[in-house]
């Protein structure tokens, strides 16, 4: 895992470079709220819980992952929609130890497939689009 400045999405690969491109149509992306890493790392007793830790895609600040189920919704360039939560598993354990499953329930972000690919940036807004 690494920070990007810039990343492509893509409607039938999903996020060009990640290890599972290609490879589940309804899983290209994923993508965890910063304010769920805060509350993880909360629940947890840290300073921080990096978005690796978790394996997700892409942080967004400022929105309520979870209500976007039935919505659209544009990052950068790309058209993209909610196709489910990401439930954490026995491997929260693991990473960060006792209570590390318990910790991430209901905070570890969504699933998105890309309807319409494009190029996004460090910073970019995501944006809820009216179907």
């Amino acid at each position: 895992m690494r920070v990007m400045e810039t990343a492509v999405l893509d409607p039938v690969r999903g996020l060009a470079g990640d290890r599972y491109t290609g490879k589940n149509c309804t899983r290209h992306v994923t993508l965890i709220g910063k304010a769920d890493l805060i509350a993880i790392a909360d629940f947890l007793g840290l300073s921080e819980v990096p978005p690796d830790l978790l394996r997700r895609n892409i942080v967004v600040s400022g929105v309520n992952l979870l209500a976007l189920k039935d919505k659209r919704f544009r990052l950068g360039d790309a058209l993209l929609e909610m196709t489910g939560e990401c439930h954490p598993c026995s491997r929260m354990e693991e990473i960060f130890g006792e209570g590390g499953y318990n910790a991430v329930r209901g905070h570890g972000g969504i699933t998105a497939r890309v309807l319409q690919g494009g190029s996004l940036r460090l910073g970019d807004r995501l944006d809820v689009v009216a179907v």
